[in-house]
């Protein structure tokens, strides 16, 4: 027998043990993640394959709820300082850490506020250089940013004030993690995490899957019967798919063309021959799908330096038939601007762009476009999986008489290129990193680099504004401003904005009380399984 092939079925025989071993009288919940997880670190933790398995394992300071809301978790309350560059925070007393052999064998010990200070520091510990270290970048105070005065008390220090700092301490950068397990295991504590959350790290069998049991001495009351998690590794969505179906997997997230027509009408309503199969959980996601216009890599005798001809590009797109034929109705046409349905401040905005065929038109014929002119031509950068939705938009705009060319680009590539500065137009996305609008209009703050900037906006009236929205406390103050800054990109039109985003998720029968958000994160503190006999 071969070298490779006994490896082949040592690693099945492997996986087979470890499926076994979540058979006998446990309650798994089973998911999949079609991008490999790199880290468990919660420093680490800047994709959605690497968020979910680490919100699993770990806790912050505060929360957010179903409805956005911040709620305590390992705070039991906090404060804010009349400058508002304090912030400091009571903890609860009976958080303890997972059982683990970075403090002595089958030991624990309970969380403490220097915990958080370490945690913190760590985060902008130039020497690690962790992905999360931006969230508190030229933020917080040069002297002392983090201090405990004793266990219960943690403090956090601003240089200024900046008003979506609660927010940003509810991302998972900021899970609390324990001195003892960096010590301990050093670099491999991205493969053993150590937190202090509702489930606790079991194993992790390399491309087989990451195993983890539920935390009985968690703090938090779970009102769930699970006994544990397991998240594969299956890279194709379509093969995910099926084995969703099979009954093989609990829980399938996301929604590719491939398979959108099976499960859902043009209108978004599930087909009749899958209702009783699953469940299907919608809810509106804090991501905007756009166009973008490298302002500054365009030449100035371009077309696309015309303000009146990005406004008609606009225009031209029919949003609510892209959303019905190219994603079966889910997503919200993006008529308003930048900022996505989900964020309070959404009803408020005007609709600056409803489809207007014949606005656009009369635009074109204004400026006199000229479709053999090359200035007047049109190049979007688009990956591979974009590349229908990027289609539906030339074509759209072709029917108006604009030239346009799509370039087909790597993923990775086409990143660079949008850092980089090197292209005009590209299609793209912008997730919230966190639930406020600030996380949508730093895109736009010229003082910013790319990312966020891939645009190169700028605009002086737009900065003046931004900077007292982040400095405004009074949330009814800050909307006021935030309705100016997108009142200013729509008329400056520095992208073609698509759709809103909205997360689709498909559970089994079986599993009860699973709800998404707008952050789409998935939590399963209170999730239950009922046993099929």
């Amino acid at each position: 027998m071969s070298v490779r092939l006994i490896g082949i079925l040592f690693i099945a025989l492997v996986s087979c043990r470890e499926a076994d071993s979540h058979k006998s009288n446990s309650v798994i919940f089973h998911y999949n993640q079609p991008n490999y997880i790199t880290s468990l670190d919660p420093a680490f933790a800047k994709s959605q394959n690497n968020i979910w398995a680490v919100d699993h394992i770990f806790n912050q300071l505060i929360d957010l709820d179903s409805t956005m809301k911040l709620v305590p978790e390992l705070a039991n309350f906090w404060e804010v300082s009349e400058d508002q560059m304090q912030y400091t925070f009571h903890l609860k007393r009976d958080v303890f850490f997972h059982k683990n052999i970075c403090f002595g064998k089958d030991s624990t010990r309970r969380l403490v506020s220097k915990d958080i200070v370490f945690s913190f520091n760590r985060l902008i510990d130039t020497s690690l250089n962790p992905p999360g270290s931006w969230i508190f970048l030229g933020r917080v105070a040069n002297n002392s940013p983090f201090l405990a005065p004793n266990d219960s008390t943690f403090i956090l220090n601003l240089k200024e004030p900046f008003s979506p700092m609660l927010q940003i301490l509810t991302m998972q950068y900021c899970s609390v993690i324990p001195k003892e397990a960096i010590d301990y295991y050093k670099s491999d504590f991205r493969k053993n995490p150590v937190g202090t959350g509702a489930f606790y790290f079991k194993k992790w069998v390399d491309r087989n899957g990451v195993f983890l049991s539920r935390n009985k001495q968690c703090f938090i009351n779970l009102n769930s019967n699970l006994d544990g998690i397991r998240i594969s590794f299956i890279e194709d969505r379509s093969i995910a798919y099926l084995e969703f179906l099979k009954g093989k997997l609990d829980f399938f997230s996301g929604l590719t063309s491939s398979f959108a027509g099976q499960v859902f009408e043009k209108n978004g309503e599930l087909k009749s021959k899958v209702k009783d199969k699953f469940q299907v959980n919608k809810s509106s996601f804090l991501n905007t799908e756009y166009i973008g216009i490298n302002l500054k890599k365009v030449a100035p005798d371009h077309i696309l330096q015309t303000r009146e001809f990005r406004v008609a590009l606009n225009l031209g797109v029919n949003k609510e038939m892209l959303v019905k034929s190219m994603r079966n109705g889910i997503g919200t046409p993006a008529y308003s601007g930048f900022i996505p349905n989900g964020l309070p401040s959404f009803s408020d905005m005007s609709e600056a762009f409803p489809y207007n065929r014949d606005s656009a038109v009369k635009i074109l014929n204004k400026i006199h476009y000229d479709f053999y002119d090359p200035k007047h031509s049109l190049k979007i950068h688009c990956n591979k999986d974009y590349i229908d939705l990027v289609t539906y938009v030339a074509r759209e705009w072709q029917s108006l008489g604009i030239r346009v060319e799509i370039e087909q680009t790597e993923t990775a590539t086409l990143r660079e290129m949008m850092k980089t500065g090197a292209i005009e137009m590209f299609r793209a996305s912008w997730i919230a990193d966190y639930s406020d609008e600030e996380s949508f209009f730093n895109v736009f703050y010229s003082k910013n680099a790319a990312p966020p900037n891939y645009t190169r906006f700028s605009n002086q009236l737009f900065d003046e504004l931004y900077e007292k929205s982040v400095k405004e406390t009074d949330y009814q103050k800050r909307k006021l401003l935030f309705i100016q800054m997108n009142d200013i990109v729509n008329y400056e039109a520095p992208i073609i904005p698509l759709f809103y985003d909205q997360s689709v998720w498909f559970s089994q029968n079986n599993i009860l009380h699973l709800k998404a958000d707008p952050m789409n994160l998935l939590k399963l503190d209170g999730v239950m399984k009922n046993i099929k006999n």
